[in-house]
């Protein structure tokens, strides 16, 4: 997963009338942040168990745990990533989350 340079690894203190400027209502935005941060989380940790499953053996070696430099540079990198709750607050701010109501969507389908 690509992630954008500017997005900060530490928390950032935010205005949040800035999240109500696309839905109108506080709760619905973080709710629509949240499950993206979600979607984001599921997507990394797959990513590093995937690179991680390259390194696993069968054979519980001690020497080998201790001796593996690229599994954890693997990990060192994920853990330096910003976390995905900072990229789906980016995300939503910049506009790139596209979501939709089921319930506004009853209701015009009626």
């Amino acid at each position: 997963m690509k992630t954008p340079n500017s997005v900060p690894a530490s928390i950032v203190t935010r205005n949040m009338s800035d999240f109500t400027h696309e839905t109108g209502n506080l709760y619905e935005s973080l709710a629509i942040i949240s499950k993206r941060a979600n979607q984001i989380s599921i997507k990394l940790k797959e990513e590093l168990n995937g690179k991680l499953a390259e390194f696993a053996t069968t054979v519980d070696n001690l020497e080998e745990v201790f001796e593996n430099r690229e599994q954890i540079e693997i990990s060192k990198h994920y853990e330096r990533l910003p976390k995905p709750t900072n990229l789906a607050v980016e995300e939503f701010l910049e506009g790139k989350i596209h979501y939709r109501m089921p319930a506004e969507e009853d209701v015009k389908g009626a």
